[in-house]
């Protein structure tokens, strides 16, 4: 299974995730099963609110689930018809996170609490 932390700084798992989704400069993107990890540029990060391409954000990457402050509700929407869940994080770096996903302890995002404009957390 591949999650996708965005965050603003690469600073590996000591990371600290992003608060919005389609604005975060950078994308950790960590395989549970290989326990490997990699980062790569948003490169969707300047769009106008609601106009967010996740999967283009992601340069094709496949994940399974998103780990993020805020999602918008058209960003929540094109994920989740992708088969990728969103959940909203803690006030922790990348690996703590991690772990509090694999102990199911992470709300998930839907429709009703997804961010209804950049920066909003």
């Amino acid at each position: 299974m591949k999650i996708c932390i965005p965050v603003k700084e690469d600073k590996g798992l000591e990371s600290i995730p992003y608060d919005h989704f389609g604005s975060a400069p950078f994308f950790l993107i960590y395989d549970l099963d290989k326990e490997e990890m990699k980062v790569i540029d948003n490169g969707d990060s300047h769009h106008e609110h609601g106009m967010c391409q996740p999967l283009k954000a992601l340069g094709g990457e496949q994940v399974d689930a998103i780990l993020v402050g805020g999602i918008g509700a058209g960003a929540l929407m094109k994920l989740n018809a992708q088969g990728v869940r969103a959940f909203r994080v803690d006030n922790a770096t990348v690996s703590g996170n991690i772990q509090l996903f694999l102990d199911n302890q992470l709300p998930e995002f839907s429709a009703m609490n997804s961010c209804s404009h950049h920066g909003c957390h």
